[in-house]
């Protein structure tokens, strides 16, 4: 079966391929109704906008792409100093994933095309790389799902973190729960903390909800009371990590021994706003993260937390991607990498690395 061109497009349709090209090049020039009924068509057909439709038609463009969020809107003021180093650290996990399909891309002859993006739509990463890389890796969240569903029609398409959402595509993800149930169960069993309080993501964050139900799961074993939901939420920054640490400190009663928190940079925004409190890390209260970020080690007292293998995460989404293009018809893969916890002195360990 051929691949649909931009006629079978403007013809179901009912448009010009004019039109067609517009909606793709300069959507805003094309009105709403008009755009809306050109996209439908071309996910009913399977159109993928090529800008090489040679090397989309022969699989032989030499170039794999690799697909993430853009962490910093280029138009909006950052708020504060904070609100940058927030951006900055997102990206850095993006870059070690970078850096590991780099160097399993050039093992295997391939050079690496890297797209970032606010938002979907017309010019989304999908229009400007589908037509150009011979298959690509996609962090979880970032493209549409009907998008992914078009474009793997054609294109191998790995799924980087999060769960699985699309079943027929390869998918790679960390064992978030098993590396937070290690955690949690280490300052109950081996520094006797009992008082925990967890501070997860928002809810539709695959990652931290996983990250939950493994802190759910150790104290649970462990005698522990089980909570529906975590202390609080928060979106994953720093500035966020300094706003709950102080709100869990205002909350009645007696404050918690250890805080767990879904990511390590909420957990350096805790440290912040703590020592500017007079709050004791270890001593009064224990803090611990999650993700391994450099700054996590950096930090002082230096954090607790769960590394995520996130260099070998690029390297086995080029390898499954290669593996794709030799055997397109080969059972779809789904691999869990394992993480490693790093006891630091945030809660009262003397520190490894």
């Amino acid at each position: 079966m051929s691949a649909p061109t931009v006629y079978d497009v403007a013809e179901q349709a009912g448009v010009s391929i004019a039109t067609v090209s517009r909606v793709y090049r300069n959507p805003d020039s094309v009105r709403p109704g008009t755009r809306d009924r050109v996209l439908q068509a071309a996910r009913g057909l399977g159109y993928v906008p090529s800008g090489n439709a040679r090397g989309l038609a022969s699989r032989s463009t030499g170039v794999l792409g690799l697909c993430f969020p853009d962490y910093a809107d280029p138009d909006a003021e950052a708020s504060a100093e904070s609100d940058e180093t927030d951006a900055a650290e997102m990206m850095l996990y993006s870059d070690e994933i970078i850096r590991g399909m780099e160097r399993a891309a050039r093992r295997h002859g391939y050079a690496l095309l890297i797209a970032a993006s606010l938002a979907g739509g017309p010019e989304s990463l999908v229009a400007k790389v589908a037509g150009r890389v011979d298959g690509f890796a996609v962090l979880a969240r970032t493209v549409p799902t009907e998008d992914l569903e078009v474009i793997s029609r054609r294109l191998p398409v790995v799924m980087l973190a999060g769960p699985r959402e699309i079943d027929h595509l390869d998918h790679i993800e960390v064992d978030n729960a098993a590396g937070q149930r290690e955690l949690t169960r280490h300052l109950i069993a081996d520094h006797g903390y009992r008082r925990l309080a967890f501070v997860g993501g928002e809810p539709d964050s695959p990652d931290a909800e996983a990250r939950f139900r493994g802190y759910q799961a150790a104290c649970r074993e462990s005698g522990l009371p089980v909570p529906d939901q975590p202390d609080l939420r928060a979106e994953m920054t720093q500035a966020e990590g300094r706003r709950t640490a102080a709100a869990l400190l205002a909350r009645g009663g007696e404050p918690p021994e250890a805080v767990l928190f879904a990511n390590d940079q909420m957990a350096v925004g805790a440290l912040q706003a703590l020592e500017r409190r007079g709050v004791r890390v270890p001593g009064d209260i224990a803090v611990t993260g999650f993700d391994g970020i450099p700054l996590s080690r950096l930090v002082r007292p230096a954090l607790t937390t769960v590394r995520q293998p996130t260099r070998h995460l690029g390297e086995q989404a080029v390898e499954l991607l290669v593996r794709r293009l030799a055997d397109r018809e080969r059972e779809p893969v789904s691999l869990m990498l394992p993480v490693t916890v790093t006891r630091r002195a945030s809660c009262g360990c003397p520190g490894q690395d």
